[in-house]
This record gives structure tokens, sequence and C-alpha cells, in this order.
């Protein structure tokens, strides 16, 4: 460590007093590059989102190959659905799995269920439906703890508090990444080769994406702290459920927008907002985390901050209510698109926080099940809804209502 100077006086030198020092101003919350350049940083950040691609993916994939294959665009969703819905079960395993025995494992195993289900999938196609659902059952269910270990390994490879806080915020940005560029690959691969094409891309994308963060050293040298036995777990602190119940109707605010977006286009034949909508609402969030992370509090984010979040994106979804013009829908999405990410940033540094020792990759793991669980609720309540903005607004608000209960404080999270 350096040591301080010590500014001259009159007595040393025979000059005048220097002026004392002004204060110091807060440093500045560290950017996204600051995050990237740590050792490893990059490498984990871009291998992490390159194996969550499936999950952007395989349900566009699933759906043209049901389609190729002669089923309805109703069985073909529930093959999507499936897929959709199996992570929920899935993660949470696997992260105290990567809690107890270290990250490499649970990496490997999850990534060679994905690539043995959706190659399976590509090579016997979707004619025998029992087979198919097996196999996104499968292929869903498998997904590698990515995230989850992700956020695990950021304290031990970021230099402070606030290079994690900053590292949270841009996991949570890129995950938009991955449900943009996700389905544009499929389409795209299924287009001008076939949809088998694209599985098998999403396949290789989760064996190369696991293989390079699993094999990066701070994953193979990660271990969790001693975890208590406790049954619940995760679970196990009041504060944790009421989150998690939270995140259930944030991730339904999504869920219903997929929907909303293909009903508002039909109701003004302008069939481009299907995809244009959740597009803008994406990127609007990729902005929202960029802008986030450079006005970020100096501290750790308070139960406060969640809660004005929250009421802020419920709130956000209210001009969507009135009979706007198609281009004047995508622009007012872009406000509960933008604040989106800075919500989902904070409550994940939150659930970190308030998870027991030991138990970090799996209480992640519990927040993609949260998340994805109400995002297929979501899309199943907003078909027979009508598909209207007031469900994604009445889940936004279900969500601030369930964050003005006590929620301790949100500390650093720790690298546990």
């Amino acid at each position: 460590m350096a040591h301080a100077q010590v500014a001259p006086t009159s007595r040393t030198t025979g000059a005048r007093p220097a002026f004392p020092a002004p204060e110091a101003r807060p440093a500045a919350p560290p950017s996204f590059t600051a995050v990237l350049r740590q050792r490893h940083c990059a490498r984990l950040l871009v291998a992490s989102v390159a194996g969550r691609l499936p999950l952007g993916m395989v349900p566009v994939a699933l759906i043209l190959a049901a389609r190729s294959d002669g089923h309805s665009l109703a069985t073909a969703s529930v093959l999507a659905a499936l897929y959709g819905v199996a992570p929920a079960v899935g993660l949470p395993l696997l992260g105290r799995l990567a809690d107890v025995r270290g990250l490499p494992l649970p990496c490997h195993l999850g990534a060679a269920l994905v690539a043995a289900a959706l190659a399976a999938l590509a090579l016997g196609g979707t004619s025998h439906l029992l087979f198919a659902a097996l196999c996104a059952v499968l292929a869903g269910a498998g997904c590698p703890p990515l995230e989850g270990g992700l956020r695990s390994l950021w304290p031990a490879v970021l230099p402070d508090a606030a290079h994690v806080r900053t590292a949270y915020a841009l996991d949570s940005s890129t995950q938009e990444i991955v449900y943009v560029a996700g389905p544009a690959l499929a389409v795209v691969t299924a287009t001008y080769f076939t949809p088998a094409g694209a599985l098998t891309l999403a396949a290789a994308a989760a064996l190369a994406g696991s293989l390079v963060f699993a094999t990066a050293r701070p994953a193979r040298a990660w271990r969790a702290v001693a975890r208590r036995r406790d049954p619940l777990g995760v679970l196990r602190p009041p504060a944790m459920r009421l989150l998690l119940c939270a995140l259930v109707f944030l991730g339904g605010t999504v869920g219903a927008l997929d929907v909303a977006s293909i009903a508002v286009g039909g109701r003004q034949d302008a069939a481009w907002l299907a995809g244009a909508l959740p597009a803008v609402f994406s990127a609007a969030g990729l902005f929202g985390g960029i802008l986030f992370a450079r006005l970020q509090p100096a501290t750790a984010p308070q139960p406060r901050h969640l809660l004005v979040l929250a009421a802020l994106f419920a709130a956000g979804w209210l001009p969507l209510l009135a009979p706007l013009p198609a281009p004047v829908v995508l622009a007012a999405a872009v406000l509960p698109g933008a604040l989106f990410v800075p919500l989902l940033t904070v409550a994940s540094l939150t659930l970190t926080a308030l998870a027991p020792a030991g138990t970090s990759t799996e209480a992640v793991g519990w927040m993609s099940s949260a998340m994805r669980l109400g995002l297929a609720g979501g899309t199943a309540l907003a078909g027979p809804l009508g598909g209207h903005f007031a469900l994604p607004l009445a889940a936004a608000a279900l969500c601030a209502l369930l964050l003005t209960a006590p929620i301790p404080s949100a500390a650093a999270p720790a690298a546990a």
C-alpha cells in the first residue's frame, strides 16, 4: 500500500502553509467496460450468454420443427411451453449441486443432457409427440446453471462491491441478447437450412458455452462456503419467499407482452408489431441497464429502491392501455422496457444477499424458476383474456404490491 504524502508546512520548508485538500468526491460507479477488463470476466460473460442461447432459440425452433412435421400451432406451442417450464425444475437442482460439488460437474452434466435431447429431436423429429415432449422436457430441465454460476463468481473475480453491482447490471442487460438474438438466430437457421439445423445449433451453443465457462480457472477453483443442513435451504428466509413470488409476477409481464404484441398487431393490421414490440422492449432494457450502471447508488441498493423501481415499472404500462397507433405503441413500450433491467438487477442483488450462506447458485436458480413460471403463466392467461395490456399492468402492480412488505437491506453479494 502506498504511503500517503504529507503536505509540506512552513515549519519544515519555510513556505506558506498549504491549503487543505478538497474533499474527495464519491467515485463514479464502474462502467461495463471496467468490469469486462478484469481478468476472466469477458470469457465468463460471453460463455454464459452463449450457453444460455438455447433458452431463446429452442422454443422458436421447436414450433417451426413441429409445424414442418404437420402439427397444429396449438400442439407446437405445447412443446415449446414444456421446454420453457422445465428449467424451473432443473435450475434449482443443478444450482444446489453446484453449491455442494462445484460448478464444473453440473455444467457438464446439464450441457450433455441438453445436447443429447436436442440432437435426438433434430434426428428423430417431432412426428411422435410423446418422444418429442420427453426430449423437450429433458432439454429444458438440463439447462446448465450458468446464470447462477456467473453471479456466484462475480465477487471472486472482481475487486470490490461496486464492480460486483455493475456486473449484475451487465449480466441482467445481456439476458436481453439471449431473448432477442436467440429467436432471430433460430428463424434464420430454420429458413436457410432446416428447423433441425436450428436445434443442432442450439445444442452446439449449449455445449460450447458451458465448456468454455466451466473450464475457466475461477469456475474450476470456486467452492461455496459450507451450507447448513436445512430441507428448505434457500427458501428458509420469509423475505426470500416473498421476493420470489414478486418475481413470478415480474416474469408474467414479459409473458403477457409477447401475446399482447400479437393481439395489438392483429387489431391494427400491423403484423410487424408481433416481433417489433418485444424487440423494442428488450432493446430499451439493454439501454436501461447501461444507464442504471452509470447512475446506480454508491452503496448497496436498499429495499426502497426495489419498491420505487417496481412502482415505476407498473406505472410505465399505463399509457399502453389507451388505443394508440402502432408506432406510438412501440414508443410507449420503451419506458417499462428501460425499467425492467434495473428492477431485475436490484432484485438479483437483494435475492443474493438474502440467500443463506453456501446457496448462492441455487438461489439464482430459484429466481430463474420464478421468472420462467411467471412468463409461462402470463403467456397462458394473455390469450384467453384477449391479449390486452391490462394483464402485464396487473402483473407489474402485484409485483410492486408484494414488495411493499419489509425486506432486509441488500448487502454486497458474498462469494458464497
